[in-house]
């Protein structure tokens, strides 16, 4: 028997008047997973981020979260989402305590209830030092620690973030997707990220690729990558469009010219023609290569492969 879906979106479309956005995307979600969503700006990340979160009216298609409809049950829904916008919601002069106290308050959460709630997750994000603290003294790191444990504080059931490492260096980064991974295994809640980055994006369970509001694949990013089978080789010349035709009569290839650089997709059932490949082309146009690499698929190889142009946020 097929499990049913905890998140199922069908046929989503919304428009900015003449601008489709999101053209018919259809996907779900089962519980207890971390779910991607990766593209560049204007792919449509942030407006079903904003439908999903009931900021943006419904305007067609269908979204039920665990049985529920959100065109028909605003309330309903909004009691099972746990929120992390990309633009900071604490408020910088308040301290950390006040900030989780008022969120408990919207949700009905009070006295001992709120306090025990507060002081686990001030524990598990390692900010029980800091409640005392006014926000506006936290690093950019400790501020999102606290955005995330406020949009749990109900114990949501799904968990939406938008971009949540907008603006943070590396190490915070990591720190913070490592406390995501935990709150995921720990406490089994169901986990939507949309994010521009590739190293964020190989954490998910599961990730889709949107593309100008249209769903461009979905599947784990290991089988995203290995679909690629074989190995990339790009080229960089100072004048690419004319080393293309050259290696194309030269070497039977066909390089695409993506931004600028010719990228070759070798065969995946040949793992030795990779590096024979490229001495042959380094070879051949020793005094038009200026530079060239050899490496497996990536998700951008998947995103350039699917589109036919680059990546670019």
């Amino acid at each position: 028997m097929t499990t049913p879906a905890f998140l199922s979106i069908e046929t989503l479309s919304h428009r900015y008047g003449e601008r489709l956005a999101l053209d018919r995307l259809s996907f779900s979600l089962q519980q207890g997973e971390i779910f991607g969503l990766l593209g560049p700006n204007g792919s449509g990340k942030t407006t079903l981020f904003r439908i999903l979160s009931t900021l943006l009216p419904l305007q067609d298609g269908t979204i039920t979260l665990d049985g529920i409809s959100l065109r028909y049950d605003l309330a309903g829904i909004r009691q099972h989402l746990g929120i992390v916008f990309q633009s900071p919601s604490l408020d910088k002069k308040l301290t950390v305590g006040e900030n989780l106290r008022h969120q408990g308050h919207l949700y009905g959460l009070y006295g001992r209830t709120l306090a025990k709630r507060i002081e686990e997750l001030a524990s598990k994000f390692k900010i029980d030092d800091r409640l005392k603290d006014k926000v506006e003294t936290l690093s950019g790191g400790l501020q999102r620690r606290v955005e995330v444990a406020k949009g749990l504080l109900h114990r949501p059931s799904l968990l939406i973030l938008d971009e949540p490492t907008t603006g943070l260096d590396p190490n915070a980064r990591l720190e913070l997707w490592n406390y995501l991974q935990e709150v995921n295994q720990r406490e089994k809640i169901t986990i939507l990220v949309t994010t521009h980055l590739m190293d964020e994006a190989e954490r998910c369970h599961r990730l889709m690729i949107l593309d100008r509001g249209l769903r461009v694949c979905l599947d784990t990013p290991h089988k995203l990558k290995s679909a690629l089978r074989g190995s990339v080789i790009t080229v960089q010349s100072s004048d690419a469009t004319a080393l293309a035709g050259q290696i194309t009569e030269k070497l039977s290839l066909k390089p695409s010219l993506v931004g600028g650089s010719l990228r070759i997709e070798t065969p995946g059932d040949q793992a030795e023609s990779g590096p024979k490949l490229v001495a042959q082309i380094v070879a051949a146009f020793p005094d038009k290569v200026d530079s060239i690499t050899l490496s497996q698929p990536t998700l951008e190889d998947v995103f350039i492969h699917l589109t036919g142009r680059r990546f670019e946020n």
